[in-house]
């Protein structure tokens, strides 16, 4: 008679799954959506709409092709296409949702393997491709009261690559952290990401870690070498994509350390480069490329990083 059951490691299980997960990450999201229809007006809504249908077409019908299970309904695809969406301007043409979403989910992910083995944020690899094809496409911004007209508009971050004289022409604090002002579709309500970010955490879908030390490391080095003082850097906190990366796409599982230690190292790293790239470089924003560069060194991390196995002996000298 049998009184136990021998099974494979790991023994601790969980309720929690990847659609759960994902579900959790859609519910985050919405509100920083609703703002952007509400300010921006109901285009954004199609735009959001295209990418995520591109992304979920995309991945059914590459999984069909390599005659692999479809698992459009673990919601990664809907992430992927709504941040896909979230990282575009709110005036882009409808075609540059569909390639953005395509790249991400056939070139960034399924080329790969699939959820759990690209080693990179899909969105924004595919964001960095389109802003590489479609420069002006990508960077051409209207102000929230003129997107039917198209009046372009340059960014409050862009804006403070000049100098800090020109404080008058900024937007109010209050308008920056509700989201009246020229941005991306998703980044540019601090208010409504923070919303879903408390939700995020509540839900332990993430970690404080990453999102804590990015968002602390970018306000340090920001106060010690931007030159706008304590109150220049904490508005620039709540600038361009720094709490949409440090939240929703800096603690990506699959392209983000697994340690505690190296989701510090990660936050730390984003927040070096994010900083170094917005102080001394020529474009104004550097989440985008701070999340992908660390995202390439992320198993290196791991591997520093991850604790020794118990009873494993010292290295010999």
């Amino acid at each position: 008679m049998d009184y136990f059951t021998v099974s494979p490691a790991p023994h601790i299980r969980t309720q929690e799954s990847a659609s759960r997960i994902m579900l959790d990450v859609v519910i985050a999201l919405i509100p920083a959506g609703i703002v952007s229809i509400f300010v921006n007006g109901v285009g954004v809504l199609w735009t959001i709409l295209i990418s995520i249908v591109t992304a979920v077409l995309t991945e059914y019908l590459i999984q069909k092709f390599m005659k692999k299970p479809v698992t459009i309904n673990d919601f990664s695809a809907v992430v992927t296409g709504i941040l896909m969406a979230y990282n575009l301007p709110p005036g882009a043409p409808w075609w540059l949702a569909v390639i953005g979403s395509f790249l991400a989910i056939a070139l960034v992910k399924q080329l790969f393997g699939g959820l759990g083995h690209n080693f990179m944020n899909p969105a924004l690899a595919a964001r960095a491709i389109l802003l590489a094809a479609w420069p002006v496409r990508m960077t051409t911004w209207v102000l929230p009261d003129a997107v039917t007209s198209a009046t372009s508009s340059a960014t409050p971050l862009a804006m403070m690559e000049g100098t800090w004289a020109s404080a008058s022409k900024l937007p109010s604090f209050l308008d920056v952290f509700l989201g009246n002002i020229g941005g991306s579709i998703g980044e540019t309500s601090s208010v409504a990401l923070l919303i879903g970010a408390a939700y995020l955490l509540v839900r332990k879908v993430i970690s404080w870690r990453i999102p804590v030390t990015y968002i602390a490391t970018t306000f340090i080095l920001t106060v010690l070498l931007g030159g706008h003082g304590l109150y220049g850097a904490f508005y620039q906190i709540f600038l361009g994509g720094l709490i949409l990366g440090a939240f929703y796409m800096a603690t990506d599982y699959s392209s983000s350390p697994i340690t505690p230690k190296g989701q510090i190292i990660m936050g730390i790293g984003c927040g070096i480069l994010t900083a170094v790239i917005r102080i001394y470089g020529g474009y104004p924003e550097g989440v985008s490329y701070s999340i992908l560069l660390m995202n390439v060194v992320t198993p290196l991390i791991d591997k520093y990083t991850m604790p020794k196995i118990y009873g494993e002996g010292k290295a010999h000298a």
